[in-house]
């Protein structure tokens, strides 16, 4: 009898991605209560500027961006995101600190690949962002954790992952600010784990994919790019998608020593060659005349987030443990109770799509990760009478 031959055991324990899952709860909802409110997938409740539309069609339509282009990216958005990174932290930065990559996931897939190996280790916490983990898993690369409790606000202490290093470990992986809870880290917490991981000889792999939405403008979100060497020992990762509202068209960004650089570009070569061309010139060209139209949006996320933490304040049963940026980490009151089972009974019977907390480590089956910054201030305020009369 024909046996089929096996497939790559690295991939087949790897669950099935999560978001669809989810996205099928929420279609089997019947609109009895009223209308969706989807706070799962974190993208931009808001579309795109229409500018922005504009700039997309012109580049799409050019001839000019349909052969392969630099695999570290287009010299016009290395150089004007180096600039734009420069402004931001307050640092001198250029093009050859800057990899431009299709989306963040490949960003981090790039940087995980240039410091580990099959049977090395990275460091992360828990609750972790689910594409990291499963990321590092399908490459071979085992996973440590340090776990982040509620009481501390969901960040480490630099105490437990300097106890929770092995002589495996390659790098520390950290999302700030983070997926799943939304919680930010301290510019002097930032610093203190980086002057560990520089003494430890670790890489600091810092995603930070939600740094436009900060809640305090003009303020550097860290000064690692100011340190001596940082380029030696520090990586940052970032998405173009939530600040453009542009995920569909997939572009991201290293930023990292020259060294750095010349590593991920081998990987990038293997991967996909170069990220999207047309997009990569879009984005260079809106990245310095939308920058009031992002601070109109980073301040509107800020209103999604009063209007959560307003409608919980509403909700005694349910728990707001953490919130920020585009992501709050609610604990809900059924003890015991699978955080799949919750998600899937929350969005069908009551048409509230979210993530399960389990999705996110074994110890948060507690929790829910509710996306508010997928719907708007009149979405959030219907959740309160969802949550209040929900039962399982």
């Amino acid at each position: 009898m024909f046996s089929p031959p096996p497939f790559n055991p690295l991939i087949e324990r790897i669950s099935p991605p999560p978001v669809p899952s989810v996205q099928a709860w929420a279609r089997a909802y019947d609109g009895a209560k009223g209308p969706l409110i989807d706070l799962s997938q974190a993208v931009p409740g808001y579309p795109a500027h229409p500018a922005m539309l504009e700039i997309l069609g012109k580049a799409a339509s050019s001839k000019a961006y349909t052969g392969y282009g630099p695999i570290e990216g287009e010299r016009v958005l290395r150089e004007t995101y180096a600039a734009h990174v420069s402004e931001v932290y307050g640092a001198e930065l250029v093009a050859e600190n800057i990899h431009i990559t299709s989306g963040c996931n490949q960003a981090f897939i790039c940087a995980a690949m240039a410091v580990a190996g099959a049977g090395d280790a990275v460091l992360m916490t828990e609750p972790y962002y689910f594409n990291h983990e499963t990321t590092l898993a399908m490459l071979g690369i085992r996973t440590r954790f340090v776990e982040c409790a509620a009481e501390n606000g969901f960040l480490p202490t630099v105490e437990a992952i300097a106890q929770a290093l092995r002589p495996d470990v390659k790098a520390l992986a950290l999302v700030s600010p983070n997926n799943p809870t939304g919680a930010v880290y301290p510019p002097d917490l930032l610093a203190a784990i980086a002057d560990l991981c520089r003494a430890k000889g670790i890489w600091l792999i810092l995603d930070e994919t939600y740094r436009d939405f900060l809640p305090i403008a003009g303020s550097s979100p860290h000064g690692l790019f100011r340190l001596d060497g940082w380029d030696d020992f520090v990586v940052s990762l970032y998405s173009f998608s939530k600040s453009f509202c542009i995920p569909g068209h997939r572009l991201g960004a290293i930023t990292a020593g020259p060294a750095f650089i010349a590593q991920v570009a081998k990987i990038m070569d293997n991967l996909q060659i170069c990220a999207p061309r047309s997009a990569q010139a879009a984005v260079a060209e809106a990245l310095p005349i939308l920058s009031d139209w992002r601070e109109e949006n980073r301040q509107e996320i800020l209103r999604r987030a009063d209007a959560l933490k307003r409608v919980m304040a509403a909700v005694p049963d349910w728990q707001l443990a953490a919130v920020g940026a585009y992501f709050a980490f609610v604990r809900h009151p059924f003890t015991g109770t699978a955080s799949a089972t919750v998600a899937e009974a929350l969005a069908r019977q009551a048409g509230v799509s979210c993530i399960p907390g389990g999705y996110f480590g074994a110890e948060q089956e507690s929790y829910l990760r509710f996306a508010f910054a997928n719907a708007d201030v009149a979405g959030i305020d219907r959740l309160a009478e969802r949550l209040n009369g929900f039962s399982l």
